[in-house]
């Protein structure tokens, strides 16, 4: 093969939060927030990605800071297309010949409609051939999971709009759960807690902060306390309070609880003889909500199994896709593919 097609196969893992980008031969090219800045009159874009997510909550009239995905599909699809578009155009440098054929992470609950607006939204952005795979098995694939094996693996993939759990077995999905509760909710509960508790009203970047430096999912041996800025909703003036650990994990409780309950259903659902090997192997957490303090604690504190928390959990999806396309013909049947219409 001429040098010039190698590297052109590339993998798509289009998140909530973030789009990440591999490319054959190449590894993970790009990783940036799934955001656009639109301005409102002419309707052009004014930035993408971590550029344009620095916007948001910050825009004047004339711009406004979108994020095309939410709860893990397509919300706006002129934006996701568009976005898609500059995403591979910035890591498809040289203009080849022959478009790329691309491989598209989805959450598995998606219905036909979503599945064919990821698909439409990749011809636009100029691919020759769009491949979908599902996102938890992208993200067992990407933890290094024997997927083709007749062994039970189990998979626990919290996102920014979906939490994915699933078992798999011999290249297949068995029995999975894709729920719509996920990293924005835990923002949205903290906002939502701060308003009823403090009447402060916070910015969604801020919550995201809060969650990343406060959050926990389990007691910690020492909690921390941080102060956090906002609005008081009573005077309409700024305000700092300061704010514990303890009280964000309050505040968690009840979307950690879906989460939690999500994976038992899933559990309930799996055949004995998989029980048993998970009960061996563990369940691998991946995804940005694996990074949360003590979920794995908690989640073995529940259920009694054994987990693991993925090596890389934010990448672990793109990394499986990426294999998918390194390793083309060998990985073809766990992709979803049927002609374009």
């Amino acid at each position: 093969m001429a040098n010039s097609f190698i590297g052109r196969d590339m993998a798509v893992d289009l998140g909530t939060a973030n789009t990440l980008v591999y490319v054959r031969g190449r590894g993970v090219m790009l990783n940036e927030p799934s955001v656009v800045a639109l301005n409102t009159q002419t309707l052009e874009i004014v930035a993408v990605g971590a550029e344009a997510k620095k916007m948001i909550g910050r825009t004047p009239d004339s711009i406004t800071a979108i994020r095309p995905l939410k709860d893990g599909v397509i919300a706006d699809f002129e934006s996701t297309e568009q976005m898609l578009r500059f995403f591979i155009r910035r890591v498809h440098r040289r203009q080849y010949l022959i478009k790329p054929r691309i491989v598209v992470c989805v959450p598995s609950g998606i219905t036909a409609v979503e599945q064919r607006a990821v698909k439409e939204a990749g011809y636009q952005a100029g691919a020759r051939r769009v491949y979908i795979i599902e996102e938890p098995m992208a993200a067992a694939i990407g933890s290094g999971l024997p997927v083709h094996e007749a062994t039970g693996n189990m998979v626990v993939d919290i996102g920014g709009g979906t939490t994915e759990v699933a078992v798999i077995s011999l290249g297949g999905v068995v029995t999975s759960q894709s729920i719509r509760t996920a990293g924005d909710d835990l923002d949205l509960a903290i906002i939502n807690w701060m308003k009823k508790e403090y009447s402060l009203m916070l910015g969604e970047r801020t919550a995201e902060e809060i969650k990343v430096a406060l959050g926990s999912a389990f007691p910690l041996p020492t909690e921390a306390e941080a102060e956090i800025r906002g609005r008081d909703l009573i005077s309409g003036l700024p305000k700092t309070v300061t704010i514990s650990s303890a009280e964000v994990r309050q505040a968690l409780e009840e979307s950690l609880h879906a989460i939690i309950d999500a994976v038992r259903i899933t559990l309930d659902k799996t055949p004995p003889e998989l029980a048993g090997d998970l009960m061996d192997r563990g369940v691998v957490l991946t995804g940005g909500g694996a990074l949360l303090r003590g979920l794995d604690e908690r989640l073995r504190h529940e259920t009694g199994m054994p987990m693991h928390v993925a090596p890389d959990p934010l990448d672990s999806v793109a990394m499986g896709a990426g294999k998918c396309v390194e390793e083309f013909e060998a990985l073809q049947q766990v992709l979803v593919s049927e002609p374009r219409r």
